[in-house]
């Protein structure tokens, strides 16, 4: 059986690679971007199972552009997001699935820091294992 894909964008590499740890361990084959147009890209041509996405990267909203452009492509659109953020210690934002979901089409969003327990129990409820 192929392992399940999972695509890291993020911009902070410490991050990357501390994400990259406790998904491994559990099995998962990760890969990652550092800016939005580079995994934008990767969702199209590595059709991941599952996306973890920043905010903030290049521009404050970046992740929310790539949201909106996986969203929009019908070959990658139902792909599960996990938006992990800090933008709410930024700016205060908060995101409430029933009633921003039309705003911000993710499945999950997520303030960092996140424990590796609570990172591995959101991707395999929107893995479905």
């Amino acid at each position: 059986m192929n392992k399940r894909k999972i695509l890291i964008i993020e911009d902070d590499i410490d991050l990357v690679e501390a994400l990259r740890i406790v998904l491994e361990k559990e099995g998962y084959e990760v890969i990652d971007a550092q800016e939005g147009e580079k995994g934008y890209e990767l969702v199209v041509k590595e059709k991941p199972d599952l996306v973890i996405l920043d905010v903030m990267m290049g521009t404050q909203d970046e992740g929310f552009h790539v949201a909106y452009r996986i969203r929009q492509n019908r070959e990658v659109g139902e792909v599960p997001i996990i938006m992990l953020t800090a933008i709410g210690q930024e700016t205060g934002f908060k995101f409430d699935k029933e009633k921003d979901e039309d705003f911000l089409p993710v499945e999950e969003f997520v303030e960092k820091p996140v424990t590796p327990a609570r990172l591995v129990d959101l991707v395999r409820k929107h893995l479905g294992s």
